[in-house]
């Protein structure tokens, strides 16, 4: 008969065999966590990059003084982001009240409507569109949005809109806000579809099936069950869209115009701040500040942009653990 281990020497064995099963999660756990951690530490560095990059002209010129100066004269040494601000908004902001209402009634429909066979062929269309280059978009604009401005939107809206002070216009090029704002509308339509129809789907349907029960029809279930619920999500939604587009550079740089003024109307040529960086860094940057200017510009947008999402975050958190809680 051959010899039997002895207890005592069984238990020490599975003792050591527990120990490195133990070290390996512990390690496979850290692991990830450090992992995990270095998009947070590559934003942080970048954040102490660029307020480090910047200094020199808040050592000189106050933040206040550099968000509503209205000068830009590199040259001469004055610096103000107020035009690059308010162009920046303005294509942005006119970006989204284009986008938004399509891309809710779109979301509705594909989440509400469509049969599966409708979802199946949009998902990937929309996941499509998501990944096109800007710059594909921004000669789509140059192309077909940029004539059509010239053409035809700009002569319409001299002859019945002109009362409007934000619609006036009078010789255009075609490259200005509106043209811009199209293309953006365009860009940030995948990414709202996508959010909104994700939020919408995530609603039980128990409350679907609760309101058509008591005798409501289908709209009136999405307009007083449904989207009442989803309601933070798809603030969220539209949230990071506008971040999307306020960030956006080379599609908004072809067909802005890149006038540095304080617009108008909507049919004005703008400078965002996006175009201000891609357009002049790398050059004149012997001038004092210059770069320290520019420097600034991106340290604004990264700012607004890092607020605007993690409050898309926290509305995206608050509408699952809604759910989850139901």
């Amino acid at each position: 008969m051959g010899m039997q281990p002895s207890p005592k020497k069984t238990v020490t064995l599975s003792n050591a065999a527990l120990r490195r099963r133990v070290f390996k999660d512990q390690f496979a756990g850290k692991s990830f966590f450090i992992l995990t951690s270095l998009p947070l530490l590559i934003v942080l560095l970048i954040l102490i990059t660029l307020a480090l990059r910047t200094w020199p002209i808040f050592a000189k010129q106050s933040v206040l003084e550099l968000l509503v100066g209205q000068i830009w004269k590199p040259f001469k040494g004055q610096f103000g982001y107020y035009p690059f601000i308010l162009g920046t908004l303005w294509v942005t902001v006119l970006a989204m009240l284009l986008a938004v209402p399509p891309c809710m009634f779109t979301a509705i429909y594909l989440s509400e409507y469509a049969g599966s066979a409708m979802r199946t062929f949009f998902k990937p269309l929309l996941d499509l569109l998501a990944g096109i280059p800007s710059v594909v978009y921004g000669v789509w604009g140059l192309v077909v949005v940029v004539p059509w401005v010239q053409k035809t939107a700009a002569p319409f809206s001299k002859q019945w809109l002109s009362f409007m002070p934000f619609l006036r216009t009078e010789n255009t090029t075609g490259y200005g806000i509106l043209a811009g704002s199209i293309v953006l509308a365009v860009m940030v339509t995948p990414v709202i579809i996508s959010i909104v129809f994700e939020v919408l789907h995530a609603v039980p349907f128990g409350l679907r099936e609760a309101s058509l029960a008591m005798g409501a029809t289908r709209w009136q279930t999405v307009k007083s069950a449904v989207l009442p619920r989803a309601f933070p999500g798809i603030l969220a939604a539209v949230v990071l869209g506008f971040s999307r587009a306020f960030g956006e550079t080379m599609a908004v740089l072809m067909v802005v115009g890149n006038v540095a003024q304080i617009p108008k109307s909507v049919f004005d040529p703008a400078y965002p701040l996006t175009a201000l960086i891609a357009n002049n860094y790398g050059e004149m940057l012997s001038i004092p500040l210059y770069d320290a200017a520019l420097m600034g510009a991106a340290l604004i947008l990264l700012i607004v942009i890092l607020i605007f999402n993690i409050l898309a975050t926290l509305g995206l958190r608050r509408v699952y653990k809604g759910m989850h809680n139901l």
